[in-house]
């Protein structure tokens, strides 16, 4: 028999059709099989969990079947409760497979502490820029006699004198007192003057 007879023989044809059929079954179980490990079209929608507490977080997602991870905390945010979330990955709405972690990033319990430059001695045009670059408010201005006018003389927070270096919160409100540039450059021993000198002399 040639090749042409075999290749066309319903042996051949019989083997053919079997080894085909094997194929497509071979197929469709391994994607039946991939279908049912890996939940094919089970999804779960990602809840919105900003601004939620631990607690709250816990629960929800307790009842989703999902997991939740802290990654970090960020800078405060007033318009969140303390030590809520404030961010997560993936984000509310997107759909996820079952059990799947949840990434947040809590809101700090406040602002931190940072240090107080050291602005005594500058102008006032000076200080202000730089106590509000790292992150403080400007309050009350006030004057007391020195030569130099708008020269900062001290810092004060609440009323008290406080000195560079000190810790407060970001956003504290801290007031300035400046020279009024009307005390004299002379002595204030006004007995060293030159009007005060004039009739003095020997008597005779």
């Amino acid at each position: 028999m040639s090749l042409f007879q075999f290749v066309f023989s319903k042996v051949f044809l019989k083997q053919l059709a079997l080894a085909g059929a094997l194929v497509l079954i071979l197929v469709f179980g391994l994607l039946w099989w991939l279908r049912i490990t890996t939940n094919h079209n089970d999804h779960i929608t990602v809840p919105d969990l900003k601004g939620m507490t631990l607690t709250l977080v816990e629960q929800e997602l307790e009842q989703a079947n999902l997991r939740y991870i802290i990654i970090d905390s960020a800078n405060y945010n007033p318009k969140y409760p303390k030590f809520s979330v404030i961010d997560q990955s993936p984000v509310s709405g997107q759909a996820v497979k079952e059990n799947r972690k949840i990434y947040l990033v809590l809101n700090p319990s406040g602002y931190p502490e940072i240090q107080v430059p050291n602005v005594v001695g500058k102008t006032k045009r000076q200080a202000e820029p730089t106590l509000k670059a790292v992150g403080f408010k400007i309050g009350e201005v006030t004057y007391v006699p020195h030569m130099a006018k708008d020269e900062v003389q001290e810092i004060r927070y609440n009323g008290k004198k406080i000195t560079a270096g000190s810790k407060l919160q970001q956003t504290t409100t801290i007031d300035l007192v400046l020279g009024d540039g009307k005390r004299s450059f002379l002595s204030n021993d006004e007995s060293d003057s030159p009007s005060n000198k004039e009739g003095d002399g020997d008597t005779q």
